[in-house]
């Protein structure tokens, strides 16, 4: 960073706009803890918060706190710019390029739950605490037996939560106006039933009387969410060009795609407190997850996980290079709407739709998505977002999505690999190596199959047949077998001819 220029902070801020909700979260009451100091929260729900704040929707503020003690320097530097961060969105929306930045305000305070225990039982004792928001990644969100040590940090996530109830319970009476509402925004399905789920275990290990367990149940909502933003951080040395614009430093600076999306299970009426889709945010309040986290599986990892294979034994490393790629951009394209959507049980028009903000984040000129880190654990991925649609059609009797085939096709030569020094290592069509990072039995099985002296018909067979790795004894599949030999024969002779 340059020293000529001032790091963000309110006296910054103040001197660049004069707006009053620009400034006011630090005068109003906390209203959400928020457990997560990362990159991610920040790029969503945070963001989300000031959009509702500078509509005049939302008067709170938010506390920020880490998770686990190595947060602590994040949480020091949101300190000491009093809150305040500036988030650039970038990318493409509705077919142009954009790239616009925001001091997001929306922050109160950021403080060390381990270095001032204190507070944090302040807030769990404070009447205007209503909600609770949380990214702690999926292994932060898993019960951890802890004893309990009065005045001490509690590690885990969970234990956190049932330690800032238990504190609640007592110095609030138990009311059930008096709980909270938990949005969990873990990549975890039903991240609020399992945070739930910890929480009751630790008042168990803890000896919490059946009456604390009773008002958790009655008085406070663990809502199950799904959140999707690729928020991407900081952007590395173009930021010094950034600051030389704007006039000031800005350690926390953050960076996100235009697209974001959050579903959570609850009434709609929620938003009355929460406003989030009064503010005009892609956040929807629904009876049931399952349809959204279907459509997210399916389309657009399951268009990851189609396109990685093929396009990474071609040469090409990254998703937009795909998308732009004059055969893999159709093929992927084709397999979406022609064969994914098709086959999932929801309304074709929402979907079509859905698809087309897909393509827009795969073509985002600033992110450099590589597939070679979509193909970690590829075949577990492929038996998770693409196998259930091509089974569709075969359970139906119906001809095979032809382009979901070739990707299996192309994964299972992918994973054509031998062990050298503990890894195994696999090459494209011209010859170039990679190493494979997947399950090692899994690959050990295919590697055997691969190496046999066997007719090509007879290593397909046998590589249908793992079941232990696809589920399903996919060598009973009508035609599958013949179209993958087909699919790999003209894969070695090249694919663009």
């Amino acid at each position: 960073m340059t020293s000529s220029i001032s790091s963000l902070n309110r006296a910054v801020l103040n001197e660049r706009d004069h707006h009053a909700n620009r400034d006011g979260a630090h005068e109003s009451p906390v209203t959400v803890l928020q457990i997560g100091e990362g990159n991610f929260l920040r790029g969503f729900f945070d963001w989300m918060i000031h959009e509702c704040r500078e509509q005049g929707l939302y008067a709170g503020g938010i506390a920020v706190t880490q998770p686990r003690p190595s947060g602590k320097a994040k949480i020091e530097a949101l300190a000491a710019q009093d809150g305040l961060y500036t988030l650039v969105t970038r990318g493409i929306e509705n077919g142009e390029r954009i790239e616009r930045a925001q001091i997001v305000t929306s922050i109160a305070e950021a403080f060390d739950p381990y270095g001032d225990w204190k507070r944090f039982v302040a807030l769990a004792e404070s009447p205007s605490l209503r909600f609770v928001v949380s990214n702690t990644t999926e292994a932060g969100l898993a019960y951890r037996p802890e004893p309990l040590e009065e005045g001490k940090p509690i590690q885990s996530f969970p234990g956190k939560i049932a330690y800032l109830l238990y504190r609640r319970f007592v110095a609030l009476g138990g009311g059930k106006a008096k709980g909270l509402i938990f949005l969990p925004c873990e990549l975890l399905e039903r991240n609020g039933d399992e945070l739930k789920r910890c929480v009751l275990r630790y008042a168990e290990d803890w000896g919490y009387p059946e009456s604390f367990r009773e008002w958790v149940l009655t008085g406070n909502r663990f809502l199950n969410s799904l959140v999707d933003r690729i928020v991407t951080g900081h952007p590395g040395e173009q930021a010094r060009s950034w600051f030389e614009e704007w006039g000031y430093e800005d350690a926390m600076l953050d960076t996100a795609e235009p697209y974001h999306f959050w579903a959570i299970e609850a009434e709609p009426e929620l938003d009355d407190e929460f406003p989030l889709r009064a503010a005009g945010l892609n956040v929807h309040w629904v009876a049931d997850l399952k349809p959204y986290q279907l459509r997210k599986v399916r389309i657009l990892n399951g268009a990851h996980t189609l396109m990685t294979p093929l396009a990474l034994l071609h040469g090409v490393s990254i998703v937009r290079d795909v998308m732009q790629h004059p055969r893999f951009g159709a093929f992927v394209k084709e397999a979406v709407e022609r064969e994914i959507v098709p086959a999932i049980p929801l309304p074709q028009d929402e979907l079509t739709a859905y698809a087309a903000t897909v393509y827009e984040r795969f073509l985002n000129p600033f992110i450099d998505h590589r597939l070679a880190d979509i193909a970690m654990n590829g075949l577990s991925k492929f038996k998770v977002r693409l196998l259930p649609t091509l089974l569709h059609y075969a359970d139906r009797g119906e001809s095979l999505p032809a382009n979901i085939v070739l990707a299996f096709s192309a994964l299972l030569r992918y994973c054509q690999a031998e062990k050298k020094d503990g890894a195994y290592v696999g090459w494209t069509l011209d010859g170039t190596a990679y190493e494979i990072r997947d399950d090692g039995e899994a690959l050990a099985a295919i590697a055997a199959i691969w190496s046999a002296e066997q007719p090509i018909a007879v290593t397909v067979e046998r590589l249908l047949g793992l079941s232990d790795v696809w589920g399903i004894d996919l060598s009973s599949v009508k035609n599958l077998a013949e179209w993958v030999v087909r699919d790999l024969e003209k894969m070695e002779a090249g694919f663009d001819e």
